[in-house]
């Protein structure tokens, strides 16, 4: 069906929109205005709306995310090759806790099946997750970890998975730099992660500097789990740390070649797979939910439909008592003025100024700024540069009071909606989201991403429906039928609201979950490496 020559303008004060129409529309395309295109300009990229004189604003968001570096008459593509970027907001005299969220009542009655835990958590699935101190025994643990899902979890049927917490961290660095906690602390807290029932098992090396007592101290580990029984893991000898529930050490002399390590990592595990096949699901609150939402492969049609949805879903979760984190630094720093004006209150804000300004002066270091950010595909799919992609990427947040911040690789205490500080790649943001506490984790792409996280359920929303399409079996949620206007913003944030509850529940699995799709896990280590 051919489509009439469609943009969309997100606010009445933008003087440029975006096509719609899938493929692009060529020069000489007419709109129902009468607005004519003096070049081609593909699908989601910029038409200006008005004549642009050089040095001009460009506004969409009703922000300036740009200015114009030469002529634009009226109809041409606004591109990154055509515009300059504005400087960063400065982080002094913004606006403190000045703006109050929408008055909505508190949404009651909303479950979901799930895994309740010592400490208070609930998990969404039930899942064995060994931990490694040191990357020196990933592959080993892996040759494990695929002979007990063959040998071992057909014997469990109420465990879910079995999965290594690989990591490339642990030993050739600088162990007490100020900025090592915080891989330390990452992969300590993905290991009490709610999904994992507060079974902690780890593989140590044993000569690495992150030895198991750095990495799990006395009394880290919830007393339920600390004392469970563990007689059939008694005869492995020495090289097991009682305090945490179990560490097999490969050096041990009682080692005695290859495969005698894997049957001691076999045998631990086994006690681990006994205790968590004996849990069961329960029905619990929506509140118990901790939903973690990013964005990646992100286009100029991300800010439209799928992040506004989530959004919505946001607004909706937080008023049934869960708990929401949203992420990546450079992807918010822009619009860090709209973050400090729905902070709960002065120490919120300044909290996030502070983690503004760390991650400015981490690039600083590196010899970079947030221009870095914005990715070839991100360009392709229109966005011009990090403020535009920045704008789009906040509306993930929704309108709810921001009630708290975390540090890279901190675990979540409270409920509410929480930024949670952590760089925007996707890979390393996941894996810090894990070990905030995440039991569920919402993503939206509009160029397309087959990114999903082995230890929590990843639900895909795809911001256009050409992808929706194209990537049927990797795509949860279509909000594409926003810009076509099939769906409201509304409709579609119902829709994935409901949707995390069924998956919660495991009364569904995502797609990616179903293929078995798992990225790795990939650290922050702004330490330095010796």
């Amino acid at each position: 069906m051919n489509q009439s020559p469609l943009y969309i303008r997100v606010h009445p004060d933008d003087n440029v929109a975006i096509v719609a129409n899938d493929g692009g529309l060529g020069e000489g395309a007419t709109f129902a205005d009468g607005l004519v295109l003096r070049e081609r300009v593909p699908q989601g990229h910029k038409v200006a709306l008005k004549d642009l004189a050089e040095g001009d604003a460009v506004i969409r968001y009703n922000v300036v995310i740009g200015y114009a570096t030469k002529a634009l008459p009226k109809g041409s593509w606004i591109n990154e090759h055509v515009t300059r970027m504005p400087t960063p907001p400065e982080l002094h005299d913004l606006p403190i806790a000045t703006i109050k969220a929408p008055d909505e009542s508190p949404l009651e009655g909303f479950t979901f099946e799930g895994y309740r835990n010592a400490d208070g958590s609930v998990g969404t699935r039930n899942i064995l997750a060994i931990t490694t101190t040191v990357q020196c025994v990933a592959d080993v643990v892996q040759h494990a970890v695929t002979r007990i899902k063959a040998e071992l979890l057909p014997r469990y049927p109420n465990v879910d998975d079995v999965v290594s917490l690989g990591h490339t961290y642990g030993c050739g660095v600088a162990i007490d730099a100020p900025d090592a906690m915080v891989p330390i602390r990452t992969v300590r807290n993905i290991a009490l992660n709610p999904n994992f029932g507060g079974e902690v098992m780890m593989v140590s090396l044993g000569c690495e500097k992150l030895q198991p007592e750095r990495l799990m101290p006395p009394g880290t580990i919830p007393i339920a789990a600390a004392s469970a029984e563990t007689e059939d893991v008694a005869d492995i000898g020495d090289n097991t740390h009682d305090d945490n529930g179990g560490t097999v050490v490969l050096q041990d002399e009682a080692h005695v070649g290859f495969g005698s390590m894997i049957e001691s990592i076999m045998r631990m595990a086994e006690t681990h797979l006994k205790r968590l096949n004996n849990r069961r699901r329960e029905t619990c609150s929506a509140a118990d939910l901790v939903v973690g939402v990013q964005c990646g492969g992100s286009d100029a049609f991300s800010g439209l439909t799928a992040n506004p949805a989530v959004g919505f879903a946001t607004d909706l979760l937080v008023r049934a008592g869960a708990t929401v984190m949203f992420s990546e630094v450079t992807e918010v720093r822009d619009g860090v003025a709209q973050l400090t004006a729905r902070a709960a209150n002065r120490e919120v804000a300044q909290a996030i100024i502070r983690e503004m300004q760390w991650y400015d002066d981490y690039l600083k270091r590196g010899g970079a700024d947030r221009s870095a950010n914005t990715t070839p595909g991100n360009k392709k799919g229109g966005l011009s540069n990090i403020v535009e992609k920045a704008m789009g990427s906040i509306v993930k947040s929704g309108s709810s009071t921001i009630s708290g911040v975390l540090s890279p690789g901190e675990k979540v205490k409270q409920k509410g909606l929480i930024y949670a500080a952590t760089p925007a790649s996707d890979f390393i943001c996941g894996t810090l989201q894990l070990a905030a506490g995440i039991n569920l984790h919402v993503f939206t792409t509009g160029r397309g991403t087959p990114y999903s996280l082995a230890e929590v359920p990843v639900l895909k929303v795809a911001t256009r429906s050409d992808l929706a399409r194209r990537w049927h079996d990797l795509m949860d949620v279509n909000a594409g039928t926003i810009a076509t206007g099939e769906a409201t913003i509304a409709d579609v944030g119902w829709e994935l609201f409901r949707l995390m509850l069924d998956v919660a529940s495991g009364k569904k699995q995502t797609k990616a979950e179903a293929l078995k799709l798992h990225n790795a896990l990939v650290l922050f280590n702004p330490a330095p490496v010796t």
